[in-house]
């Protein structure tokens, strides 16, 4: 990956070289306030308010475009709004949007906010948008500790094929589904977004960029309990084209799945992706590749990484892998596509699992360097350990995996160098602690000044067969 990612709130810049050269983008000024209040908008949290908002959405496009204005003080409930090219969709102060759980007030829009084609279209300001998570549950699991939920929950952003879209600043919360879904949109800003779901929702992602090309994501601050921020190519009935060239860059997030991730649904091409300067507070893993799909993945980078990785509870994914790198079919049939130079470096962190590479004995995962990764492995959850966690898997593969816990695992893979590496054991070490590095069916492997001892007597530090 290059050296520098330069983007303004009026220009977003490219500036390295393994990246495409994108010209400078200049988001139109917004002069025109358009408050949803003159359009009949009550903003009482209890009159819905969709009409009158959607009202002067369209009348500001009508127009050529303008700032659509959800002033402060006041609580917005609404269903699905349209957002449209050129229109700045501005929370002000403490202005709040409340999701309807009337699914009749959504008109088959799959999010609280969506937008097709839109040009120019940004969404600003320090209000809040409330999703209203509780209303779309049912009962909670206790087992699972998770919420059951209905069968209508919305998405709380869902924009595709947008272009030159900016979101800053705002904050979202308490999401019935994902957040914010970008599908097949194109020079992306993301900045300063703060995200409080709830830690007992599923499925309630973060920023999931999908089938998205030019992205940046920085300074964002998440907490949800399924994917933090999740670049992936999902399966769609058109063509949306590779995610390609996106960077996410000092970020904080908090999950019970994985805190930063490229798949699970892996339909089309993945590469050219940046991770750094991001902390993962606590999540079920940290940085992630899960490949499930036809889709080949390449150029993936994941550099000065701060991390803590703990168990959960079995139906949430994720048992506390510090890393997980991992390619197999989602189905029998399915044809993966192959996976290769992958980067992890600087990386430190505490976990209760392993840093794990992991692909088929027939195609494994290619050209992967681990550099000046330092790893803590330790115990201090209540669930039980002694497992890789390798769903989404067919049936013919175990799902959560009995396995010993290295600090380093590497199996089936091929052209691994492990450089200037790091094996920590925390103060309560398991029976199942085993190697500072265990590798299995790896071609090409080369391990240069590395530190580490076996988690107990009699066991060797670095197992290789």
């Amino acid at each position: 990956m290059g050296t520098t990612h330069l983007i303004s709130r009026r220009h977003f810049l490219w500036t390295t070289a393994s990246l495409l050269s994108t010209p400078a983008l200049a988001f139109p000024t917004s002069p025109i306030d358009y408050d949803v209040r003159t359009f009949g908008a009550i903003g009482d949290g209890i009159a819905v308010d969709t009409a009158a908002i959607q009202r002067a959405i369209d009348t500001a496009a009508q127009n050529g475009g303008g700032r659509i204005l959800i002033p402060g003080g006041k609580r917005f409930l609404t269903g699905a709004l349209v957002l449209k090219s050129n229109v700045n969709f501005h929370l002000a102060d403490d202005a709040m949007l409340l999701a309807n759980p009337d699914p009749a007030d959504y008109n088959g829009h799959l999010g609280l906010l969506n937008s097709d084609r839109a040009r120019g279209l940004k969404i600003s300001g320090t209000g809040m948008i409330d999703g209203q998570a509780m209303q779309f549950m049912t009962t909670f699991s206790q087992k699972d500790e998770r919420w059951e939920p209905k069968k209508f929950r919305p998405r709380m952003f869902h924009l595709q094929r947008c272009m030159d879209l900016e979101i800053t600043d705002i904050t979202f919360g308490h999401s019935p589904e994902w957040g914010m879904h970008l599908l097949g949109c194109e020079r992306v800003l993301v900045d300063g977004v703060r995200i409080r779901n709830f830690l007992e929702v599923p499925n309630c992602d973060g920023i999931d960029p999908d089938h998205c090309r030019d992205v940046e994501i920085r300074n964002c601050d998440i907490v949800c309990a399924d994917d933090a921020i999740v670049i992936k190519t999902s399966d769609q009935a058109e063509d949306f084209g590779p995610s390609r060239n996106i960077v996410v860059k000092d970020c904080v997030v908090t999950s019970r799945d994985s805190g930063l991730k490229v798949g699970t649904e892996t339909f089309s091409d993945i590469s050219k992706i940046l991770f750094e300067r991001c902390k993962v507070l606590s999540s079920g893993r940290g940085p992630t590749i899960t490949h499930r799909n036809q889709g080949n993945i390449d150029d993936i980078e994941f550099r000065d990484i701060e991390l803590t990785t703990e168990h959960h509870a079995a139906r949430w994914w994720g048992w506390g892998e510090a890393i997980s790198v991992t390619a197999w079919p989602r189905k029998p049939d399915t044809k993966v596509g192959t996976l290769r130079n992958v980067r992890l470096r600087n990386i430190k962190g505490r976990s209760e699992n392993s840093i794990r590479i992991d692909g088929q004995n027939n195609q494994p995962i290619e050209d992967v360097l681990l550099e000046n990764i330092d790893m803590t492995i330790d115990r201090w959850t209540k669930y039980p350990g002694g497992k890789f966690d390798n769903r989404p898997t067919p049936p013919t593969m175990e799902g959560l995996e009995v396995h010993g816990t290295p600090v380093f695992s590497i199996r089936n893979a091929k052209n691994v160098t492990v450089k200037d590496c790091k094996a920590r054991w925390g103060d309560h070490r398991e029976d199942y602690f085993t190697h500072a590095l265990e590798a299995e069916n790896v071609q090409g492997l080369k391990i240069t000044n590395f530190t580490g001892q076996a988690a107990h007597a009699g066991q060797k530090a670095i197992a290789i067969s």
